[in-house]
């Protein structure tokens, strides 16, 4: 991953190149940087230029004798209080004024500011919406655009279901996004939305979920006010639906259990397996679990759907998955449609 090579270039090498991250509202830019300094456990200094002013990077000025000194603004990166490893994380960079961002040419270059020096082991990345997002933006002034790489994001349904497992979002969310994948982002600026889906609002809706679950005459709005009122009806009614899911702990069990007929319950059954699956995995009877799911997924209609579900199970699991008995069956049952690199 590219926030991860940088990082590391920063701690080692030296040959660090500022990245820059454009994408519209909503697709998880200040979340992949978060999770970057997470998987390095290291700090991240968020900082909003467009809420400042220019000096406030600067600094302020005192005279000390005959001279004029500056103050070195206690939010940037300090290795004897931040530590010596960290990510410099200008989010929000394309709505800061001219003037702010100006300030901040030799920062994200040269990696310092007057006297102020970035420590080393610190990596710089920032993030900000494009101009055609109706976000509050201005266009990057060519200087400050040619300080970094530039890289757009993109939202991915696989990679956001496995981070969906992998956070604990509610499986009946990435059931209904796995049977209307569309809705995973939909945006549109010429209409300039209040509320929209998105991956970031998806999130919103599995906490509405969890909230207002046992209120049906309160859950409906609720959806609608995260994801919008097109997506929230159709998760609604999605969610309504599914008191026809067949016994989910059965098939865990290993009992005989019917494939329900109906695509959006398919999706819904998989998306609870793996969910189980996920859960299964700090105990000691991880491997059965596994099993029996396979066993499960060689019984859809459709062998896609089966495929599915053994590749988001392999996603969230890992390569566990392998070892299974049943494994090595079901995969010769399905080689001709086996469309995705486990």
């Amino acid at each position: 991953m590219v926030l991860d090579k940088e990082f590391l270039s920063a701690r080692g090498s030296g040959h660090h190149t500022p990245v820059m991250l454009w994408g519209p509202p909503g697709v998880g830019k200040s979340q992949m940087v978060a999770q970057a300094a997470r998987r390095h456990n290291v700090p991240v200094i968020d900082i909003r230029l467009s809420q400042l002013e220019p000096s406030d990077l600067r600094g302020i000025p005192f005279r000390v004798d005959d001279l004029v000194e500056w103050a070195v603004p206690a939010m940037l990166p300090d290795a004897q209080r931040h530590g010596a490893e960290g990510v410099l994380f200008l989010d929000e960079i394309t709505s800061a004024p001219p003037s702010v961002s100006a300030a901040a040419y030799q920062l994200i270059l040269d990696r310092r500011l007057g006297a102020y020096r970035v420590p080393d082991g610190w990596a710089i990345f920032a993030a900000g919406n494009r101009q055609g997002d109706r976000g509050v933006t201005y266009t990057m002034p060519a200087p400050l655009a040619n300080r970094f790489s530039h890289f757009e994001v993109d939202v991915n349904l696989d990679d956001w279901v496995t981070w969906a497992y992998a956070s604990g979002i509610d499986e009946k969310v990435i059931a209904f996004l796995r049977f209307r994948p569309e809705l995973l982002f939909d945006f549109d600026p010429a209409h300039n939305p209040v509320a929209f889906p998105s991956p970031r609002s998806w999130e919103f809706a599995h906490r509405a979920l969890s909230k207002f679950g046992g209120l049906p005459e309160v859950l409906l709005g609720a959806l609608q006010a995260c994801v919008g009122p097109a997506a929230g009806i159709e998760l609604n009614a999605f969610v309504a639906n599914l008191d026809k899911l067949p016994d989910v702990d059965a098939i865990v069990d290993g009992e005989e259990t019917t494939v329900p007929e109906e695509i959006d319950l398919q999706y819904a059954v998989a998306a609870a397996l793996v969910g189980r699956a996920v859960r299964a995995r700090p105990n000691g009877n991880a491997t059965s679990v596994y099993g029996r799911i396979i066993d499960y997924a060689g019984r859809f209609p459709q062998r896609e759907m089966g495929v599915m579900l053994v590749s988001d199970m392999h996603r969230a699991v890992g390569h566990e998955i392998f070892s299974v008995p049943q494994f090595a069956d079901w995969a010769k049952a399905v080689a001709d449609v086996m469309l995705f690199d486990i």
